[in-house]
This record gives structure tokens, C-alpha cells and sequence, in this order.
């Protein structure tokens, strides 16, 4: 009886000194090979990238999995861990759910490296990939939720990537493993830096061979993040909108809607605004959302889900007290244009438009690609 509680305490210390049995994250290749460089991430912290000899490239995502890139004509190299999937150049046919992505792979030239899409064409506010659609380059294969396997299977698709709702359809992504499909997880909206979504660009640029092409799309969006001069403008900022059911739905404070609004020089209104839900966004009761917004200086109407609000009069339509804004008063409320959202690659520059919406004079028209004034 000694000898067995003696066991039960060693049990117990080797559990506490060795996290109950968790295995380590793990790293590098898994046969002794050491990374000749790392890629530079200046806001990412979701995913990282490690390039080894013969150009082969180790991505590896936070809880989405690690993917060796084999450049063309390369071989990936003996005693690759077994839980790294080797993905060889060029790589293409890939089913794309996760929205974010596609305007990442359009920025970068690589629409042709899609074959399949989990959104209609009629869903897509990035001009090519509609294009592409229509014209049957690319063929729509089912949501996220319900994938047409035998469409995947049958274009030879060796890559599907999703995004992190994906954990609500986790049987999905089992059946496609199964069925030899590997499943790459988009992570980027849980990036806390708004900069952080974009940098995704360069995962992206390793797996197409696109690097360069990468960093300088990135550079792009970080030079006008930058260019926002003159620092805070004293100005407070509504965003939300009006749900069918009457409430006011308004993005966390902690949202990367409400940092871009902080690095374009505003103060988000709703500062304080946050519960223990995974969710983005929370209802707020008409009567709690007029006391925060009524003083707001500025309204931007977050359209990208019921639809853009065309004009003043529509705005105003939405609920009573819409009129007694004081940002509607003084004709400051802006909209934002649906395509916002599949904008993953371009958050740089609405920080930019968001800086000159603050800045704008009464009846001055900044030239704007995101967001336009309600008149």
C-alpha cells in the first residue's frame, strides 16, 4: 500500500513539473534541420515563417496547423515531423471559405491559384474574384459549413483554407482530411493589431511563391497607416448599426474597428463596451446606445450587413432617434461601403479615409474608397 501511494505522488509531481501530460508546441522540421532565416512580422503574432535550405519554407499557425512550402522541383527532406503537411509549388485548385483571404491572393496576382470558392458570386465585393467567378475560372463548391466534397475531390484541390469558424463546423473539417484534402486555418482576425489581419499578405506570398510581391503590398498599407498626421483629433465615434429587431449593434472597444478608429486620431465612443461572448459586435438598447452616441462628433453607419444606407433620409428612417444625433444634426454621418469587410489587404488606408472623415470641413468630400458621406 506504501510502495502504491509512493507511485500516486510521483504521478502527481511529474504532472505538476510537466503541465499534466501537454505536450510541447512543436518546432522546427523535426529531423535536426535549423532555419536559415525567419520572415520579420511587425504586427502578426498568429502565424510565423521559417525558411530552410533549398527554399523550403515552414509555416506554421497558432492552433491552424504547420505546412512545409517545397519550391518547384525541390524534395522535401527525410524525417519531416508528422503532423507538417507538405504542400509542393506551384500551388493551386485551392477552396477558399475564408472571405478575408481572397482579396490577399488578388492583391498579390494569384487568382489563378483558386479554383473553388465558398461564396457565390454575387457575395463577392472584390471586383476580379467576381469576374473570375462569372466567368467560370472560378466555381463556387458549398460554404464553409457545407463543402461539395465531391466537387473538391474532383478538381484534384489540395488546399482548403478556412477561417476560424470552421470550429463550428469541425466535422467538416475532419471529412476533408479524410478525404486527403489538408485544411489551412486563417487565423487573421485574431490578430490585435488591425496591421496584423494585413500582414497575412506574406503567409500568403509563401505559400505562391509571391514574397517580394508581399512585403511591398504590406509596406504599402503600413506608409499610410504612418501618413496619419497631426495625432489625436478630439473627435468621438460612433460605428454601429440598426438590426431588424430595434437594437443598436456597435463593435467591441477592443474590436480592430474601434483601434482603427484610435490610430486614424478618434475616440471610439462606445469605450467601454464589451461581455464574455466570442462575438465582435453586442446589442445595445436603443436608450443605452442615445446616451453614449447622441454627442458623438462623428457617425460612421456600419452597412456591410444589412445593406449601405443611401442617403440622409434613409438614416434617419432607421429609428426616432437618429434625428436627435448631434452628428446628424451638423451632417456628419458617413456610411461605410459593403465592401469593407473583404478589404483585408487595404485596412491601411481606411485608417487613412477614417483620419480624413474626422478632418473633414461641413460639406468638404474627401475622396474616399471605404466610406462616403450621407446627404
Amino acid at each position: 500500500m506504501k510502495r502504491f501511494f509512493a507511485l500516486l505522488i510521483c504521478i502527481a509531481i511529474l504532472a505538476a513539473l510537466f503541465g499534466c501530460g501537454k505536450k510541447p508546441d512543436p518546432e522546427g522540421l523535426g529531423n535536426g534541420w535549423e532555419p536559415v532565416k525567419k520572415t520579420e512580422l511587425s504586427f502578426a503574432h498568429e502565424f510565423s515563417i521559417e525558411e530552410y535550405e533549398g527554399g523550403l519554407k515552414l509555416i506554421s499557425i497558432h492552433d491552424g496547423g504547420r505546412f512545409l512550402v517545397v519550391p518547384e522541383g525541390g524534395r522535401a527532406p527525410k524525417g519531416v515531423a508528422g503532423d507538417i503537411v507538405i504542400l509542393k509549388q506551384p500551388v493551386g485548385n485551392i477552396y477558399i471559405a475564408a472571405t478575408a483571404v481572397m482579396c490577399l491572393f488578388d492583391g498579390l496576382g494569384r487568382l489563378d491559384a483558386i479554383r473553388l470558392s465558398g461564396t457565390k458570386a454575387e457575395g463577392w465585393y472584390i471586383e476580379n474574384a467576381r469576374s473570375a467567378m462569372e466567368s467560370g475560372s472560378i466555381l463556387y463548391a458549398g460554404k464553409y459549413s457545407q463543402p461539395d466534397y465531391e466537387l473538391i475531390l474532383s478538381e484534384g484541390c489540395p488546399l482548403a483554407i478556412e477561417s476560424g469558424m470552421i470550429g463550428h463546423a469541425s466535422d467538416v473539417k475532419a471529412q476533408l482530411e479524410k478525404l486527403g484534402v489538408p485544411v489551412l486555418i486563417d487565423r487573421s482576425s485574431y490578430e490585435t493589431h488591425p496591421l496584423g489581419r494585413t500582414e497575412w499578405v506574406k503567409l500568403y506570398g509563401a505559400l505562391l511563391g509571391e514574397e517580394e510581391k508581399a512585403e511591398e503590398l504590406f509596406a504599402e498599407q503600413v506608409e499610410l497607416m504612418n501618413g496619419v498626421s497631426g495625432g489625436a483629433t478630439g473627435k468621438t465615434v460612433a460605428f454601429f448599426r440598426i438590426s431588424g429587431s430595434g437594437y443598436a449593434v456597435a463593435r467591441k472597444s477592443g474590436d480592430y474597428v474601434s483601434k482603427m478608429i484610435s490610430l486614424a486620431g478618434g475616440e471610439y465612443a462606445f469605450g467601454d463596451l464589451g461581455d464574455d461572448s466570442a462575438m465582435a459586435t453586442v446589442n445595445v438598447e436603443m436608450e443605452t446606445f442615445f446616451k453614449t452616441a447622441r454627442d458623438a462628433d462623428v457617425v460612421i453607419y456600419n452597412s456591410t450587413i444589412g445593406g449601405e444606407v443611401a442617403n440622409m433620409d434613409e438614416f434617419l428612417a432607421l429609428n426616432p432617434l437618429m434625428k436627435e444625433l448631434r452628428a446628424a444634426q451638423n451632417g456628419a454621418v458617413w456610411c461605410t461601403r459593403e465592401s469593407m469587410y473583404q478589404q483585408t489587404l487595404n485596412i491601411g488606408r481606411m485608417i487613412s479615409e477614417i483620419n480624413a472623415i474626422l478632418k473633414a470641413a461641413p460639406g468638404e468630400e474627401p475622396e474616399l474608397t471605404y466610406f462616403f458621406r450621407l446627404k
